[in-house]
């Protein structure tokens, strides 16, 4: 059986030796800058430059995430990153944006390149586009099934979740925390809105639900499928959590290290269940195989809370007004974290009373413990245990690893030989550091009593062979020396590889036509009439037999953002929504604003590749926008979104069939409108679309129109309308402001 790679997740240097001490084969992390975990503690250039020879002292790869969506502005800082990434060693660059992983190959063409989740990899058509980068490993969507991940070709390797927190929406298709609070989540600033409470309207009503999380999933534990993941195509296996405890990172390691083991020696798996419940402990908001398992609706989601869940610890049996008894279910100390599951209020225990009132700092299941009344609590009610801090203790106060290495030592005069292995790099020195002895002669006793002072060193010594002739002496500090150097040379063997040097880039400047368009995109046929009415001949339509009756009209066929089997289209001219619908397309095509393009590197890529014509993301501002035409003096292939209601996330799943229909064929969403409302009442429009998934959209409109002249004189020529609900007098009102602004 091929080695499958376990790789764990690092925010800090303290999460690092944990991952290392506890067993991972790889590790990824991010810096200080252009990685999607910007809230984590991450890594300083010094501090990486640590990290990596760490790791690779221990024989553990080092991947660095560089995976959010570049701006113009950032590129070049973002290319000189990744070429000191490139320069310190490390094993791969984690990346999201195209055009960067474009420059990156042409730049440094052994440059490990892995395409982050946030690439959005659903379907093997997309894998063309990847392999065409140089890229050498894809992070899939977490929205696939293994069934699915077993249809991927085997010259990329694989990389799927098997652990931690989940996005609800396909990553790298979620514009909700930069619609609503400027904080991109393509950019690393994720809010979590998705983790607030929502309720759910039925033509403007709202109605009952299970819950009101309602985009809140629960956290992905996949250890019952890992005997299917072992025999799979798939490459290694990931832990989420960067933004998590090294207890937790630890711990999560070791889980899943000896459940691989296991596989890997018995061919089947034995899951402890207190190693189940030690990870309830660390962080869950409950336990889903995820989409892995085809999992979908209830199985997939928490609607109840989206707080860490921990286990249950006892009941509140009695209460009082400065204090609260609690029958335990299981053992609780001092320093506990607990939680009261209804009033969701949480405290540290510093505090724990007998029942005779006296201090303890412990106390086992089935007692009756009490604890300072904090938040007023005034009824029986569930609790939960959210911290252990003897787990805590425990997972820490694992010992760093040692290495086994041999050594051969050959002392004959003048010369003292050293050759050290670590069963894979030999390294030696010799020295003339030999002479007769006058009185006392040095032993083979003696020599390795030296040597084997290995201190603080990663290695330990396994096997020795001396071979010593008579009568000679060495001096014991010399002896140590040589010892040192050596050691210090298997150590840099360890770390540091050759290096190929850095290639120059080069870009031709193309000509692109200067003539103006304006485009629209539309929801119904009525939308499509007015438009044509209007004068509009380039109408992006994604009901494909709306298209087919207008495609003699200018009608062009937008594709979906989600397509999960990718067909051969038949259409004269596409949008394309993903990127393996535009590589399997062979006519003309034009990429969506759901490719997050927003530098030249990523446009000139989709324009060499043959797009008509490439979106803009939505959060390219006007100064980025400027930095961007400063690269296309002779006309360019950009198209931007001045107006429209804009699409924030795109799930796999349907809410309604979640809350209101579980079981037979949902057809809800064909019989009413529905819509999810906010604590601040402002309401985002559902939309199904023939897979049945969910596209949200926002609670307003995107609305540039004010800046057309100034887009205008810039240099942009192509400009999108995306309508919604809007009316054929709103229609004809928007357009009439764009001719006019734009003087056609």
């Amino acid at each position: 059986m091929k080695k499958k790679e376990l790789l764990s997740p690092v925010g800090n240097f303290e999460s690092l030796k944990m991952a290392v001490y506890h067993g991972c084969d790889a590790v990824y992390l991010g810096g200080k800058r252009f990685g999607a975990r910007a809230f984590a503690a991450n890594f300083s250039d010094e501090e990486m430059k640590e990290a990596v020879f760490f790791c690779h002292l221990y024989g553990v790869k080092i991947y660095v995430t560089v995976n959010t969506m570049i701006y113009e502005s950032e590129l070049p800082e973002v290319l000189n990153y990744v070429k000191f990434l490139y320069q310190i060693h490390v094993d791969a660059v984690i990346m999201a944006d195209v055009g960067l992983m474009k420059l990156a190959h042409e730049m440094m063409p052994n440059l490990e390149i892995h395409a982050s989740t946030q690439v959005h990899t659903h379907n093997v058509a997309q894998i063309e586009v990847l392999r065409d980068i140089g890229v050498k490993r894809v992070v899939l969507a977490r929205e696939l099934t293994l069934e699915e991940i077993l249809s991927f070709p085997n010259d990329l390797e694989i990389e799927v979740f098997i652990h931690g927190a989940l996005c609800i929406s396909y990553s790298g298709q979620c514009l909700f925390s930069s619609m609503i609070l400027h904080r991109s989540g393509n950019r690393g600033e994720c809010a979590q809105i998705c983790r607030l409470p929502f309720q759910l309207l039925e033509n403007g009503k709202p109605i009952t639900t299970k819950g009101n999380f309602l985009l809140s999933t629960k956290d992905l534990n996949a250890s019952e499928l890992l005997p299917k993941l072992m025999d799979s195509n798939v490459t290694s296996f990931k832990i989420e959590g960067r933004m998590k405890s090294p207890a937790y990172v630890g711990f999560m390691t070791k889980f899943y290290r000896n459940l691989m083991n296991q596989y890997q020696l018995q061919h089947k798996i034995e899951i402890d269940l207190k190693d189940l419940e030690r990870a309830s402990l660390l962080f869950h908001r409950g336990f889903t195989t995820g989409c892995l398992n085809s999992s979908k609706d209830s199985k997939f989601m928490n609607q109840e809370t989206s707080n860490h869940q921990g286990v249950y610890l006892g009941n509140v049996e009695t209460v009082e007004s400065k204090r609260i008894g609690i029958r335990l279910a299981r053992d609780i100390h001092q320093g506990d974290g607990i939680r009261f599951a209804s009033s969701n209020q949480g405290m540290i225990v510093n505090f724990l009373y007998h029942s005779n009132g006296k201090l303890i700092s412990s106390a086992k299941k089935g007692e009756l413990i009490f604890l300072d009344n904090k938040f007023s609590i005034q009824k029986s009610e569930s609790v939960l245990k959210t911290y252990d801090i003897l787990l805590e203790e425990e997972i820490l106060s694992v010992l760093p690893k040692k290495i086994p290495i041999t050594m051969n030592i050959r002392v004959a005069m003048p010369t003292f030989f050293v050759e050290i292995s670590d069963g894979e790099h030999v390294v030696s020195l010799e020295r003339d550091i030999v002479s007769m002895a006058k009185t006392s002669p040095i032993s083979k006793e003696m020599i390795q009593k030296q040597f084997q002072k290995l201190g603080d060193t990663p290695f330990s010594l396994q096997e020795i062979q001396i071979s010593l002739e008579d009568n000679l002496f060495v001096m014991v500090s010399q002896m140590n020396e040589l010892r040192r150097d050596v050691v210090e040379q298997l150590k840099q063997a360890r770390v540091y590889r050759s290096l190929e040097p850095m290639k120059e880039l080069q870009r031709s400047i193309e000509i692109y036509s200067d003539d103006l368009e304006i485009l629209a995109s539309v929801q119904n046929e009525n939308q499509l009439k007015m438009l044509l009415s209007l004068g509009i001949s380039s109408i992006y339509v994604s009901d494909y037999s709306l298209y087919q009756k207008y495609s003699k009209q200018g009608a062009i066929y937008r594709t979906n953002r989600v397509s999960h089997k990718t067909s051969k289209l038949e259409a004269s001219e596409i949008l394309a929504g993903e990127s393996g619908s535009f590589v399997t397309f062979s006519g003309n095509k034009s990429v969506d604003y759901f490719f997050n393009v927003a530098n030249h590197a990523t446009i000139d890529y989709w324009v060499q590749k043959g797009a008509k014509r490439v979106c803009l993301s939505a959060e390219v501002g006007l100064e980025e926008l400027k930095n961007i035409l400063s690269f296309y003096p002779k006309g360019n292939s950009i198209e931007i979104i001045v107006y429209g209601r804009l699409e924030v996330m795109v799930l796999n799943h349907c809410i309604m069939r979640m809350n209101l229909r579980e079981k037979g064929p949902c057809n809800l969403c064909q019989e009413n409108v529905y819509s999810l409302q906010d604590r601040n009442g402002a309401n985002y429009p559902i939309v199904m679309d023939e897979n049945h998934r969910t596209h949200l959209y926002y609670h307003s409109i995107f609305d540039k129109l004010e800046q057309l002249s100034l887009y205008y004189e810039i240099g942009i020529r192509k400009f999108r309308l995306e309508f919604f609900d809007e009316s054929e007098e709103e229609i004809r009102q928007v357009v009439s402001q764009v001719k006019k602004m734009l003087n056609v």
